[in-house]
């Protein structure tokens, strides 16, 4: 019997629905709390909890991505794989790999320091969003719409010791509607899309952040732009996120390597969790 290990730091909706549909399935289902895991430079792949592959569902970028690198390290298959996990967790790495593999993505730029950060902001031009390079759920995501506020953000980066306030990541404000849409890639299918429409008062579409959930056409043109985006990622279990600009059509701003399904799997028919578990049997016996 095929032995699958789900490895978290939280369990949410989609681990339990995950595990159940594993189970309904037929297949071996193991539920492992990342935070109790050690491992050594002596560390195998014989130790029977993880089975025969591994599902990362853990929500701590850094700790689920130094678990998956340490799994991979004894010999084990992880889901997603620790490439993967790096480029999605972190937008810089995500938008430089998708532009490098002319997938179409908004105008985004980087600064290290304090001037060229202004220097970025006024090249860019006003109104911006600047998001923190590591991070989920909308947070840290502002808009930055005049040279006063643009002002106020790097006195507050410049107080903070963060290691990563120094390094800014700035995008143009796309002209779209008042929504986003995921799309939930599973190996090379798209199992769900969605647009993710912003609540009231609020510009960010983040379900986090109470935007409502609605089943959204999967069009050829999105179907293609979207497998594109993931292949250039690397592949796996994927959640690929787009606006629609007004002129260009979609755009692909950000990749999610631990994607939360609960709002897709409430309003798309498709068994988003069937299809997950599908895929880890078939890259099980690869």
């Amino acid at each position: 019997m095929i032995r699958i290990c789900i490895i978290y730091d939280k369990i949410r909706f989609e681990e339990k629905k995950i595990y159940n549909k594993i189970k309904e399935k037929g297949f071996d289902a193991t539920l492992v709390d990342g935070k109790s895991l050690i491992f050594d430079t002596e560390s195998s792949k014989h130790d029977p909890v993880f089975g025969d592959i591994i599902l990362q569902r853990v929500i701590s970028y850094y700790r689920g991505l130094h678990l998956t690198y340490c799994l991979e390290q004894t010999g084990l298959s992880v889901v997603n794989s620790y490439n993967v996990s790096e480029i999605c967790g972190n937008k810089l790495i995500t938008s430089m790999v998708l532009k490098k593999n002319n997938v179409p993505t908004p105008k985004t730029t980087f600064a290290f320091s304090t001037e060229s950060a202004r220097e970025c902001m006024k090249n860019l031009g006003y109104p911006l969003v600047v998001k923190p390079i590591i991070g989920s759920w909308g947070r840290g995501i502002y808009q930055i719409k005049d040279q006063s506020m643009a002002e106020m953000l790097l006195e507050t980066r410049q107080d903070n010791d963060n290691s990563f306030s120094r390094i800014y990541y700035f995008q143009e404000l796309i002209d779209r509607p008042s929504r986003d849409i995921r799309c939930i890639v599973v190996g090379d299918e798209i199992v769900a899309s969605v647009y993710r429409h912003s609540s009231e008062n609020e510009w960010r579409t983040n379900v986090a952040m109470g935007g409502r959930t609605e089943e959204a056409p999967l069009t050829s043109q999105l179907q293609e732009i979207v497998l594109k985006a993931s292949k250039a990622i690397g592949s796996g279990i994927l959640g690929v996120d787009l606006m629609e600009d007004r002129e260009r059509g979609y755009l692909v701003h950000e990749v999610n390597n631990t994607v939360e399904f609960r709002g897709a799997s409430a309003v798309c028919k498709s068994d988003i969790a069937g299809a997950m578990t599908d895929y880890l049997v078939r890259r099980s016996t690869k």
